[in-house]
């Protein structure tokens, strides 16, 4: 695959200072928008999805990893993510980001540095408004629900690092669609034992005890510090 420039969100005459495609759809409401323009909306998202569907549907077996934009190169949290990045790409993963900087930069790094094939696929927005230096290959897109189909499409499994409202919804969509069958054999790891343990004790002891989720919920996520365990559960799922 042949590099695509990251470039931001593309500014048009008109609209409103820092809006977004997503931002414009959401905000409008009532008859007439469905009359007068929510049909050319409709056309520009069938043609995200058919060119995410074409451009990606020949990688090889991939993984996405989550994580903060707002990971310092100097956290370990950084460090952690190169590593996880190069070593899913010496097991033969395609690395999937966001493409964005913190611990995406730093998986799309340590894959592309491993010699790996590093995607990204971005999202308009008002701010991180270009894919990284280590996107080999990167795709832009204006809607964030046809972005996120691309990365369970095309991912075999998710690693998910420490982060914030947009990681938590990444995982949580995973885990809906493993609970309800949507996807089978999905892997879902979390890297950073301290930062996710609280989360995981709350499921435990209030979801679980409530009678709101049931165990196999919980069974699907491993929790470790360990790379290498990580990059080995996710080879275990591919055969």
């Amino acid at each position: 695959m042949t590099r695509r420039s990251g470039s931001g969100p593309r500014p048009t005459k008109g609209r409103p200072a820092g809006s977004t495609t997503d931002q414009r759809l959401l905000d409008s409401s009532g008859h007439g928008d469905w009359v007068h323009t929510d049909p050319w909306r409709v056309m520009k998202i069938q043609a995200e999805f058919v060119e995410g569907f074409n451009d990606l549907s020949e990688i090889g077996p991939a993984i996405s990893v989550f994580g903060s934009a707002r990971t310092p190169q100097d956290h370990p949290t950084y460090a952690q993510a190169e590593a996880i990045g190069r070593g899913l790409a010496e097991a033969g993963f395609v690395v999937i980001t966001g493409g964005g900087p913190g611990t995406m930069e730093a998986a799309n790094k340590g894959a592309l540095e491993a010699g790996g094939e590093s995607i990204g696929l971005g999202i308009e927005l008002p701010f991180e408004a270009r894919l990284n230096d280590y996107v080999s290959f990167g795709l832009n897109f204006r809607y964030f629900f046809v972005r996120k189909m691309m990365f369970v499409k095309y991912s075999q499994g998710y690693v998910v690092m420490p982060g914030g409202l947009g990681t938590m919804d990444e995982l949580f969509e995973a885990m809906t669609l493993s609970q309800t069958k949507k996807i089978t054999q999905f892997p879902i790891v979390l890297m950073g034992v301290k930062h996710w343990e609280g989360l995981l004790d709350w499921m435990r002891e209030t979801m679980l005890a409530d009678g709101r989720i049931k165990q196999s919920d919980l069974d699907m996520i491993t929790l470790t510090d360990d790379v290498d365990e990580a990059v080995e559960l996710m080879l275990k799922a591919r055969d």
